[in-house]
């Protein structure tokens, strides 16, 4: 009895100590995040005067690193390494990256490497978190717990937006400084990891790259929500790839500057994220899994056409609102769905696939968001937008009717 009770207790004591490292590690993620929700195009556009196809390489970068995330859970099977370790070692990765990308501030070619670099390395890690959070963060609160982690990451994210968009409209020629300090937060992730209890993988004896596809094969319930969530991901993500550049080339009507481009694309967003992100951890924790996900979609929805087709200032900023509070939930939704379909031991493998899908997507949407934004208009980009995602909220129904008739246990 009393050796189960110190086991307790020390369970709780790393439990604690890997919410507050998880915490305090969330500034610089929340610092890193303005680079792909608004600073990584815009740089190219003001600064680089970057073509379609270069633009669309910079926002498919961090979905490349989510289509690779599915290797690199059996790479760190195969290895035997930590958990930990991986994810310091994949953020020194990201580190060199912005460096490379400021090294030389006239060079777009040496910009579009190190910024792919550093997005791919972002995300390459991403199905890795989801173990820790599975093995430290319990099930009654787990949402709760990443729900609070979110508000600081999205506090940093609305404070870092707001100074970086009025540091770029004085001194735009410093930019280089700004991905001096994207640097910086990679390694303060690193060490916030390092400092977590070390978890590890049933090591393998060989690697199979796609072996965690079996999965999909055994889970019913998984395959059809990977299948509603791949339709879903796609209309949104081809809205999300040119909210920047809607807003900030002249040749669709608005062409603002880069303070007012940072307050609506990511301070206006991200504010509305921080003021919902900890109810929808309390929703995520109580209610059907499906009617959480449907309600998400309307935000959505909604959002896109807003955005799109109202067609004044105001309305970019209700639609991103909007956009904003969607994203909370789905944030919370994305990164901790798994652990409710998957046994403890398969959840990085199950979020391996998930992520790996979202890149497949993720790295074709861009390319074709700006083919048919420039060939068409963004409007005709919201509305194939809102109707994916309408299709995809269809699909995910009858899966909310066998739920409510057989709710699914959790391992």
């Amino acid at each position: 009895m009393v050796a189960e009770a110190n086991q307790q207790n020390t369970t709780e004591d790393w439990n604690r100590r890997t919410f507050w490292l998880e915490t305090a590690r969330s500034l610089p993620a929340g610092v890193i995040e303005t680079v792909g929700t608004t600073f990584a195009v815009f740089l190219a556009v003001s600064v680089f005067q970057a073509s379609q196809l270069e633009k669309a390489i910079l926002v498919a970068s961090a979905s490349t690193g989510l289509l690779l995330s599915l290797f690199v859970v059996q790479f760190v099977r195969r290895i035997g390494c930590s958990i930990n370790n991986a994810i310091a070692a994949i953020s020194v990765l990201s580190a060199t990256g912005f460096l490379v990308a400021a090294a030389n501030p006239n060079s777009l070619s040496l910009y579009l490497v190190g910024l792919s670099l550093a997005q791919l390395g972002l995300t390459l890690s991403l199905p890795l978190y989801s173990q820790i959070y599975r093995r430290h963060y319990p099930d009654l609160n787990r949402g709760r717990l990443f729900a609070i982690n979110s508000i600081v990451r999205k506090i940093a994210a609305v404070v870092a937006a707001l100074a970086f968009g009025f540091w770029l409209k004085e001194r735009p020629a410093d930019f280089p400084q700004l991905l001096g300090v994207y640097a910086l937060c990679c390694l303060l992730m690193a060490f916030c990891v390092r400092a977590m209890k070390s978890i590890k993988l049933r090591k393998t004896a060989g690697v199979k790259l796609f072996d965690a596809f079996g999965h999909v094969q055994r889970d019913r319930s998984f395959r059809r929500l990977l299948i509603a969530w791949m339709v879903l991901g796609f209309g949104n993500l081809i809205c999300f790839g040119i909210f920047v550049e809607f807003v900030a080339n002249p040749r669709y009507g608005f062409g603002l500057d880069p303070a007012q481009v940072s307050l609506i694309t990511t301070t206006t967003p991200e504010v509305l994220f921080l003021l919902t992100v900890f109810l929808w951890g309390i929703i995520f924790d109580r209610m059907n899994f499906f009617i959480v996900r449907i309600v998400i979609n309307t935000f959505f929805i909604a959002a896109v056409l807003v955005f799109f087709l109202g067609g004044q200032v105001w309305t970019l900023y209700l639609g991103l609102a909007l956009h904003g509070i969607g994203k909370a939930g789905g944030n919370v939704a994305w990164s901790l769905w798994v652990t409710k379909f998957a046994r403890a031991e398969h959840v990085a493998e199950y979020m391996s696939v998930h992520t790996f899908l979202t890149g497949c997507r993720g790295t074709a949407a861009p390319f074709l968001a700006f083919t048919l934004a420039a060939a068409l208009s963004p409007q005709v980009v919201g509305i194939l937008g809102a109707v994916l995602m309408t299709v995809a909220t269809l699909m995910i129904v009858p899966q909310l009717k066998e739920s409510l008739l057989i709710p699914k246990q959790n391992d």
